[in-house]
C-alpha cells in the first residue's frame, strides 16, 4: 500500500509540476494556442499564473512533507485540495465541450482521492 501511495503521489506531483511550470512561466497567449489551453483566453493572466503557482505548491506538497518527515499530514491535505482543483478543471473543460480532458481530469481526481484516502487512513505516516 505504501509503495502504491508513493507512486501515485509521484505521478500526481509530476503532473502538477508540468502544469504549474507551464501556467506560471508560459505566456497566456501561447497557452491559449495549444490543445486544452483555450480556457485561458477567457481569464486573466494573473488567474492563470495563480493556478500555476498552486500547482507548483501541490507538486511540493505531495512529496516533500513525507520525504523530509516534517508535517507529513500535508500530503493528504494537498491531495484533497487537488481534488477540488480537478473538479474546477472538469467543470471548465465540460463547459467547453472537451470531454477527453474531462476524463483526464477525472483520472487525476481519482488518483488524488486514492492518495488522500490512503494517507489519511491505512497508509498514514502517523503509524
Amino acid at each position: 500500500m505504501n509503495l502504491a501511495l508513493w507512486i501515485g503521489a509521484g505521478v500526481l506531483a509530476g503532473v502538477a509540476l508540468a502544469g504549474g511550470i507551464s501556467k506560471t512561466f508560459v505566456p497566456k497567449q501561447r497557452l491559449a494556442a495549444v490543445h486544452g489551453g483555450g480556457w485561458t483566453a477567457g481569464v486573466s493572466a494573473g488567474f492563470v499564473k495563480t493556478l500555476g503557482v498552486l500547482e507548483l505548491l501541490a507538486a511540493a506538497g505531495l512529496i516533500l512533507p513525507a520525504a523530509v518527515g516534517i508535517a507529513p499530514l500535508l500530503v493528504p491535505v494537498t491531495a484533497a485540495c487537488w481534488v477540488a482543483l480537478m473538479v474546477g478543471a472538469m467543470i471548465t473543460h465540460g463547459r467547453r465541450g472537451e470531454a477527453p480532458l474531462v476524463l483526464l481530469n477525472l483520472v487525476y481526481l481519482a488518483l488524488a482521492l486514492f492518495i488522500a484516502w490512503g494517507r489519511f487512513g491505512p497508509g498514514s505516516f502517523a503509524g
